[in-house]
């Protein structure tokens, strides 16, 4: 699930690669990581079999373009291909804001696709989502091949949503980045329906005249306190932010303490 750090003015949004074993997804993340400048991407970590198969997750975190006033990370995860790995699929799955599902364009691997996208669509209704109301792009990977299956064909078996999809080779990074931008259009126009990003504050006109000061009602928090007498404020009791202030701010503290009493 997302996650926004105000003081930050941040985004944190989790995308997660599925597909069938071999499909291309930790290829996919590896060619994103060799795309991003190094200042905007994080370190990528990996754990697979000794068949170089995803065996836990990638997780890559990339820093895109600004939303308003604040700026987006994504947190891009892959999950293992295997199906006796659906416990740790589920896991990776687990607060997901987006899904790209990596399809392998070769006939022989039909049936594992369309196993890997029921599987993904049981998955989500186990966590309370429909694959159709939830941010998706299908991603056909290894168009490069003499093999590789019409994209009118792919889409007949494994889009039935009308999901975004994009044509891609891994290996060489063609269509990825396009994939990427695709569905992190996607999830931020779900999180602006959702009401998690903020809405910037309306711009007030160049000409729009200048609201008049209003009568002040209680503590003003603009004004700068006077610093109190030392005596004075010994005799005061701690409340809650001389208490947490530093040793030099006390005595600021305690006049914003009695002030707000």
């Amino acid at each position: 699930m997302s996650s926004v750090n105000v003081m930050a003015r941040e985004i944190a949004v989790k995308i997660v690669f599925y597909g069938p074993g071999l499909s291309g997804k930790t290829t996919t993340l590896r060619k994103i990581y060799e795309s991003v400048r190094p200042a905007n991407r994080g370190e990528m970590m990996s754990l697979a079999t000794e068949g170089d198969r995803t065996l836990f997750f990638d997780f890559l975190p990339v820093k895109v373009e600004r939303v308003g006033d604040f700026s987006v990370r994504l947190a891009l995860y892959t999950v293992p291909g295997q199906v006796f790995y659906n416990a740790t699929r589920k896991l990776v799955l687990q607060g997901g804001d987006g899904v790209v599902f990596v399809s392998d364009s070769q006939p022989e691997a039909m049936t594992s696709n369309r196993e890997s996208l029921r599987n993904l669509e049981e998955n989500l209704e186990e966590l309370g989502i429909r694959l159709r109301e939830f941010p998706l792009v299908l991603q056909y990977n290894k168009r490069d091949l003499p093999s590789a299956l019409p994209v009118p064909e792919l889409h007949a078996a494994l889009n039935p949503h009308e999901a975004p999809e994009f044509e891609t080779c891994a290996t060489s990074g063609r269509g990825v980045l396009d994939t990427l931008k695709a569905i992190t259009r996607l999830v931020i126009k779900d999180l602006q329906r959702k009401k998690v990003v903020p809405t910037p504050p309306p711009k007030r006109p160049a000409d729009a005249p200048v609201p008049e000061d209003r009568p002040s009602r209680g503590f003003d928090l603009a004004r700068p306190l006077a610093r109190p007498a030392p005596a004075l404020a010994r005799e005061s009791k701690l409340g809650l932010s001389a208490a947490m202030a530093p040793a030099a701010l006390v005595d600021w503290a305690r006049a914003a303490d009695d002030a707000w009493t």
